[in-house]
């Protein structure tokens, strides 16, 4: 129900309606989410414990995998719970504030998930280009300030979301076809002019997404040149092998993300509802439940740290 706010129209609660087209099918959809939630979570808390508690991991690379699970932790409890909640108990209604919350949470950490992994490729380039001079770069003051600074610019820029939305005036309904608030899923639902909100919100996708893309785009050139000029076949397949779950993390981190973006500007009518829905539930998902398995295989420590505990023994550092 609409209730009138002075002058504007704003509405008490919305209703989020999960993937539109497939309410039928919201119990079967919901297996492939529990599931994937529940193993980012083991996963990324297993990753945390291991980073936490093993010498042999407190190294910058390692730091930088403990920001990239933080982050991954918060995007899933910050907007799975709740989907799950709509295809189980059919708990669609969510306040008008707690949607701006959900909307503010989900888009920092994405945004600041996107700057992570452009610090991890900074890191990989230190590492490949200035070997000898690795550690005295990046130092634990340095990681740390550099991970504040991607957190507040994520912060920064998300912030004006919920200004611009909460000042909107609603009168179109108080439906969301999604199951999270999305930015531009809530805005059209005004009565409004949205152009701002659509502006700033290209703006603010070029500005994290743009601007992380071009500096791993930039490293990893850097690096690639730097390794075809080793010597030695063994050198450069080990240079190869530390970046492979990096680059594994960018592509599941990126894909569904350029998918989502291109197909809403250029093939929305192409493209059903449901489609849109489920592809950004997966960029929300993929990321978290994947990278502890790639990087708990494809990184050596990771996997020899994980052995060593099954097998019951202790780290010897």
């Amino acid at each position: 129900m609409l209730k009138l706010n002075q002058t504007d129209l704003c509405p008490a609660l919305f209703i989020l309606n999960g993937v539109p087209g497939l309410e039928d099918m919201h119990i079967w959809i919901s297996f492939p989410f529990c599931s994937m939630c529940v193993l980012a979570m083991v996963g990324n808390c297993g990753l945390l414990y291991l980073i936490r508690y093993e010498d042999s991991l407190h190294r910058p690379m390692y730091y930088f995998l403990a920001m990239l699970s933080l982050t991954d932790l918060v995007v899933c409890s910050s907007t799975i719970p709740k989907a799950l909640s709509i295809f189980w108990f059919h708990l669609k209604e969510i306040s008008f504030d707690e949607c701006l919350v959900q909307m503010f949470f989900t888009h920092t950490f994405t945004g600041m998930e996107s700057g992570v992994l452009m610090l991890m490729a900074l890191d990989r380039y230190v590492a490949t280009c200035y070997p000898l001079h690795y550690s005295t770069i990046l130092t634990n003051p340095v990681i740390a300030k550099i991970g504040l600074t991607t957190f507040l610019r994520a912060v920064i820029l998300i912030i004006p979301f919920t200004f611009l939305t909460k000042n909107l005036p609603y009168c179109k309904g108080n439906i969301i076809l999604h199951t999270y608030c999305d930015h531009m899923s809530v805005a059209k639902l005004s009565c409004g002019n949205v152009k701002v909100n659509a502006i700033y919100g290209l703006t603010v996708a070029l500005l994290i997404g743009g601007f992380d893309i071009l500096c791993i785009t930039i490293s990893y050139t850097m690096i690639l040149r730097a390794v075809v000029k080793l010597s030695s076949a063994d050198a450069r397949q080990k240079a190869f092998s530390t970046c492979t779950a990096h680059i594994s993390a960018i592509i599941f981190s990126y894909s569904p993300a350029f998918f989502s973006f291109f197909s809403h500007r250029f093939g929305g009518h192409m493209i059903p509802p449901s489609c849109h829905i489920i592809v950004a539930n997966i960029y929300l998902l993929l990321p978290p439940t994947m990278n502890p398995v790639v990087y708990g295989v494809k990184t050596k420590q990771i996997r020899d740290c994980v052995l060593r505990i099954l097998s019951g023994s202790k780290d010897t550092k």
